[in-house]
């Protein structure tokens, strides 16, 4: 098989990923800028990661917030946070993202972070790899489930991209990486980065690669 379209998720397969205490502490801070000092563990973890719509409603009926201000104060609060973790070097690309140059292929990014977040690190980074496409979410409640699995982001990077799905792969180290493209009509690979060397997968992509360099051989 050959492509000629590869699209990467970002944090985990293109950038490093961000501590979750970093991540904790910034949507304790936007608990804080609602007047909320005492915030309850487990709904300060539960807006972290992972938040689905009807649990930003809960939570935020549950301090009287307005959801759809509370949800964009705290992506705001996440991907400044982000921003300053790779301005201080914790938050950097993967040292094999130069070997993407070689790669002739129509190339795309697909993220679960916001926009922002991915319009940063790629400014921030002079990045030496051209990326027709960067999806990241909106920051918006209805964002949330336009995540993967759903295709959605996927789906419009590949309309940017003027690819076909049946020609197009798509680079993930989490489950729902594989599912959305499964969901898309795209081949997927499963890139086993440090933080997923013994991840037991209970899906199947159509590839598993160590490192980027892999797909020299995937995609020629």
């Amino acid at each position: 098989m050959s492509y000629d379209t590869v699209v990467f998720d970002n944090d985990g397969v293109l950038v490093g990923r961000t501590s979750f205490d970093v991540l904790r502490d910034a949507t304790e801070e936007t608990f804080g800028l609602f007047d909320v000092t005492d915030p309850d563990p487990d709904h300060v973890d539960d807006m972290t990661i992972g938040a689905t719509p009807e649990q930003v409603g809960v939570v935020c009926e549950h301090y009287d917030i307005d959801p759809d201000i509370f949800w964009r104060t705290r992506d705001r609060r996440l991907s400044l946070a982000q921003q300053e973790e790779a301005r201080a070097g914790r938050k950097t690309f993967y040292d094999d993202l130069h070997v993407l140059q070689d790669l002739e292929v129509e190339m795309g990014i697909v993220s679960s972070n916001q926009q922002e977040t991915v319009d940063f690190l790629l400014d921030h980074f002079d990045v030496p790899v051209e990326f027709g496409a960067a999806y990241g979410r909106e920051a918006t409640i209805e964002s949330l489930d336009r995540r993967k699995p759903n295709p959605h982001y996927l789906e419009r990077a590949l309309a940017d991209l003027e690819a076909d799905a049946d020609s197009a792969l798509f680079i993930g180290d989490n489950e729902s990486d594989i599912t959305a493209a499964e969901r898309a009509g795209m081949d997927s690979a499963f890139i086993r980065r440090p933080h997923r060397r013994n991840w037991e997968l209970n899906v199947w992509p159509t590839w598993i690669i160590e490192e980027l360099e892999d797909l020299h051989q995937i995609c020629n």
